[in-house]
């Protein structure tokens, strides 16, 4: 039986919880502010950083991510957003301070934090991608457990819980949605020992697996729109990013799922069919394509997607899940390959803009979650640099 008791943070929660929640709620900004935030394309970003060493050294993987944090910090800190595309950021550059014992990455994202008030974007609160920034918050509130922190996230949490279900729609009808909604909701769990979070993140991903998965692919279809699509070559298109998504959203899903909880073995298992899966499909650059079943169709490997995948995997090593042996060297050989779009300022190209499907995209092309993506890949590799048999 799954003891909730001892596996729960303890915490004040009980609840001072109703004291944060903020009643006023600003204006959402505008699609246009959210997308220009997220990123750009330099069309001159100079030369690749060639003195980046892919070792998997401490001193070397922590170099690369400075290099890539700070570029970030520089270019989007006066413009950070609510907004689903910085929260995979947030999570990479609280994840780079753990790892580098630089404080400045921490900083800025509890800066900013406290900024909007620990706020949700206003005006979907039931919407997956306005949602992903409350593992951040969450994230912060485990160092403090300050009250304030995750008010206003379980009030929208428990909100999503208790609305009427539309049995037309699932809620979370797109793949995405897997690495921005499930992990929130098992972090809550974590923290306020409450297994309702977890009982309906399960019922959620079964119904979004259900009508999405292919299980003889082993991939997830964007949304139901695909579920027709091929590619030049009459393979089905499964996107990249949003294999990378769920991939990823799984890791960090059962990063704080407590091994007692009686569907863990589902989500596992899921995991491992579908590292397994991407993992043979890794092209010999080292990378992946934005179209996972013909990627020879599109002319550049593509970052996020292959940032993603990368901290997924060496999740897995570093947990126990995958076999090293197989799968060290994938991540190794596409840690090696992400260093090779690395500007000689820090700026991270060859990462496809926003989409829902594959896309055109130039080396400039930089922005904030395939940032982010790369910083927790770089932060699982970090820990693989301290696992018996690794050089240091």
């Amino acid at each position: 039986m799954l003891d909730l008791k001892k596996w729960m943070v303890a915490t004040p929660v009980v609840f001072a919880l109703s004291l944060g929640a903020q009643t006023t709620s600003p204006e959402r900004p505008s699609a246009k502010i959210l997308h220009d935030a997220a990123g750009d394309t330099s069309d001159n970003p100079g030369k690749i950083d060639t003195s980046l060493s892919p070792k998997i050294a401490h001193k070397d993987v922590r170099a690369a991510m400075k290099k890539v944090a700070d570029w970030e910090l520089g270019h989007s800190e006066a413009i950070f957003t609510q907004d689903w595309t910085y929260a995979p950021l947030y999570s990479g550059l609280l994840a780079a301070s753990a790892t580098t014992g630089d404080a400045k990455y921490h900083d800025a994202v509890l800066k900013y934090a406290e900024k909007v008030n620990w706020q949700l974007l206003p005006g979907r609160y039931d919407h997956a991608d306005d949602e992903a920034i409350g593992q951040s918050y969450e994230a912060l509130y485990l160092e403090k457990k300050d009250p304030k922190r995750i008010a206003a996230l379980k009030e929208n949490l428990d909100k999503v819980i208790a609305r009427e279900r539309d049995p037309k729609k699932d809620l979370w009808w797109w793949c995405d949605a897997l690495y921005m909604a499930p992990p929130t909701f098992a972090t809550m769990a974590k923290i306020t020992g409450d297994r309702k979070y977890l009982d309906f993140l399960d019922k959620e991903w079964d119904l979004t697996t259900e009508h999405l998965y292919v299980p003889a692919d082993k991939l997830y279809f964007r949304d139901a729109t695909f579920l027709q699509k091929t590619e030049a070559n009459g393979q089905k298109l499964f996107w990249s990013r949003g294999n990378g998504w769920v991939l990823a959203g799984l890791a960090r899903t059962l990063s704080v799922m407590p091994n007692e909880y009686p569907q863990r073995a589902k989500y596992v298992a899921l995991y491992k069919e579908m590292a397994d899966r991407i993992a043979g499909l890794q092209q010999p650059s080292g990378l992946w394509r934005t179209g996972l079943l013909d990627q020879t169709a599109y002319k550049e490997d593509e970052i996020s997607g292959s940032a993603f995948f990368t901290y997924a995997m060496a999740w897995g090593i570093n947990n126990g899940v995958l076999d090293a042996g197989k799968y060290r060297p994938v991540v190794e050989k596409s840690w090696k390959a992400m260093l090779g779009h690395v500007f000689e300022d820090g700026r991270l190209g060859s990462i496809q803009p926003i989409g829902a499907a594959p896309g055109a995209f130039g080396p400039g092309s930089s922005y904030v979650y395939g940032v982010g993506a790369f910083l927790l890949a770089g932060s699982e590799i970090d820990k693989m640099a301290g696992m018996k048999g690794m050089k240091r």
